[in-house]
């Protein structure tokens, strides 16, 4: 059964000449089970597997998490990892982008239309990623523009579904719909 998905996943997600895209969305120990639950929405609608670093500061099976994905929750690849250590084996050599608000470079920046799988690595809401970690890491950091005077931070969710949707709109939104007509379209001329 796990196999069929797989094979069915990497169909999914492949375009129209055969090659493979995919944008992973990457939580670092997430604590609010309403976002998570938002970005698994968005994944479900972009074809984007989730990845969850532990700890969580909630459950999966936690109400607020499921309102805020409705049905789609069951809809997402969804990949635990024990750790960021974990995680970091899991990746291998893919390309990382860890988004934070102390990068240099913007998030539209970079080219993601490149063939390559993308996981996009996205901080806890209360402390972001590890200061070590981003550190070392400083050539993968990006960053949505905004103004630092007014702000803390963006809401994650808003945030994820801003850099994955850049992401996708490079890669012309391999394997989404661009129109939908709908049974009772309300933009249908009488």
């Amino acid at each position: 059964m796990i196999t069929e998905l797989v094979r069915f996943f990497y169909i999914l997600n492949q375009d129209d000449k055969g090659v493979f895209i995919v944008n992973h969305i990457v939580l670092y120990e997430p604590l609010i089970p309403a976002n998570t639950g938002n970005i698994s929405r968005t994944c479900a609608a972009t074809n984007a597997p989730l990845h969850l670093i532990e700890p969580l500061g909630f459950s999966t099976d936690d109400k607020h998490l499921k309102r805020a994905g409705l049905d789609y929750w069951d809809a997402v690849d969804i990949t635990y990892h024990k750790s960021l250590a974990d995680f970091l084996t899991y990746l291998g050599e893919r390309p990382l982008h860890l988004v934070t608000k102390f990068a240099n470079q913007t998030y539209s920046e970079v080219n993601y239309a490149d063939n390559q799988e993308h996981f996009f690595l996205f901080g806890k809401e209360t402390t972001g990623l590890p200061e070590d970690f981003m550190r070392e890491n400083v050539e993968k950091c990006i960053r949505i523009p905004m103004n630092d005077e007014h702000v803390r931070s963006l809401n994650l969710s808003n945030t994820v579904a801003l850099v994955l949707y850049e992401a996708l709109r490079q890669q012309d939104f391999p394997k989404l719909e661009k129109a939908h007509h709908y049974t009772n379209d309300k933009l249908d001329s009488y």
